[in-house]
Parts: structure tokens; C-alpha cells; sequence
């Protein structure tokens, strides 16, 4: 499968993915990471969460690990994958042409004006 077959990415699926490019983390931290780093525009609730990672694991996006020494299953810890990385850039190149789109239709400004 090429990175362009999971394209559009669903927005929830793309915050994920460039939060987990920072480094590993559990689901709960996800949750609040993306709340706040968007200032509150994106909450994740916990079964939309798992649903989405279910399926970013299915399809290669993310990989699940144990934290280091633990045994404890609910503390399961998710991070991209090489595939997932590449899957993040062709969503952020795809957005950036609908952002160019966006500019020409003089929907939104052009950073420099």
C-alpha cells in the first residue's frame, strides 16, 4: 500500500500522527496533547481515540509498545512508524495544494501580504 491509498486522512487521524512525530505516547496523553496544542478546537474522546489507533496499527500508520519494564497492558504506548511518517507528509503536501487552491480563490491570504 503507497502512503496516497489513505489519503484524505480524517483531521483526528492527522493530529495523532504529527503528535506522535514528537515522540512515543499513551493514550491518554494523546488526548490531551491534541487539546492542547490545538487551543481547544480538537478533543479527542476516548473511544473515538482507540478507534482511531485501532485502525492507524491496521494499517501501519503506528506501532503499540510496552513501556520499558512495565507489564501493565492499559499503559500501552503508540508511536509512528516509517510508513506513518510518510503517510503525515503526503497528507500535509495534499493540504498544502487545497491551501494554494484556497489563495487563488483569494479564500485566505497569502502569508506575506
Amino acid at each position: 500500500m503507497a502512503a496516497e491509498d489513505l489519503l484524505p486522512l480524517k483531521p483526528d487521524v492527522f493530529h495523532i500522527l504529527m503528535l506522535l512525530l514528537d515522540g512515543p505516547r499513551h493514550g491518554y496523553v494523546i488526548m490531551q496533547d491534541i487539546e492542547e496544542s490545538s487551543g481547544g478546537e480538537v478533543r479527542l474522546l476516548p473511544g473515538a481515540l482507540y478507534r482511531h489507533l485501532e485502525r492507524m496499527l491496521d494499517d501501519g500508520m503506528i506501532e503499540e509498545r510496552m513501556p520499558d519494564g512495565s507489564s501493565d497492558t492499559r499503559r500501552r504506548v503508540y508511536r509512528v512508524t516509517p510508513f506513518g511518517r510518510e503517510v503525515a507528509r503526503a497528507e500535509a503536501l495534499r493540504l498544502e495544494r487545497v491551501l494554494e487552491r484556497a489563495r487563488q480563490r483569494q479564500l485566505v491570504r497569502d502569508p506575506g501580504t
